[in-house]
């Protein structure tokens, strides 16, 4: 009800379960997906884990009530490109969506310091080969990356341009075989990149 009277989103389709939301997205093409954890049948982790094998173009974000590590991480490896728990504000679940269809991805702020919180409880650790290939610059891009910095910000935090930067993060991408932003943190924080200072 909340997306369907947003100017320039259309509710293209719904599903009770994850097999039928898989169906739905090979019939519908939706530019993005809100899935459910818990659902009868084909839980919303292994759907969403189909949906971004089989369909690239759609993007899933994880809705759900359930505040739980394993969930959020399972979401996240299964390719998610955000996480919202079902009780944030309206206005922020239709930025969400919007900013998630521009190729975009995102992570509510509670969820980001749980990020944090995870990896700060893992103690310091030597950096993985995720991230054994970067440049000094890239990991300065991915850290950044990490803070929740626009690419603008990063820019003018680097004294760089726009076209710099996107070109770091395009590159940051392909070697941590991150899908996109938010994959892109959890390498940083999991590989203890972003805990150093």
């Amino acid at each position: 009800m909340i997306l369907e009277v947003e100017d320039g989103l259309e509710v293209v389709g719904e599903a009770r379960e994850g097999a039928e939301a898989v169906r739905q997205v090979a019939a519908l093409a939706p530019d993005v997906v809100l899935m459910d954890v818990q659902m009868p049948g084909t839980d919303g982790i292994a759907a969403t884990e189909r949906i971004t094998a089989e369909h690239p173009g759609t993007r899933v974000v994880i809705l759900t009530t359930f505040d739980d590590d394993e969930y959020l991480f399972a979401g996240l490896r299964a390719g998610a490109s955000g996480f919202l728990l079902k009780n944030c504000p309206p206005e922020e679940l239709v930025s969400a969506v919007r900013h998630v269809a521009e190729g975009h991805a995102l992570l509510a702020p509670e969820v980001t310091r749980r990020v944090i919180a995870r990896s700060a409880s893992r103690g310091s650790q030597d950096l993985d080969e995720r991230i054994a290939g970067l440049t000094d610059r890239e990991r300065d891009v991915l850290v950044l990356v990490a803070r929740g910095l626009s690419n603008a910000e990063i820019a003018r935090e680097l004294h760089v341009s726009g076209a710099t930067v996107k070109s770091h993060v395009s590159r940051v991408l392909a070697k941590t075989g991150a899908r996109d932003r938010v994959q892109a943190v959890v390498v940083a924080y999991e590989s203890g990149l972003a805990g150093q200072d």
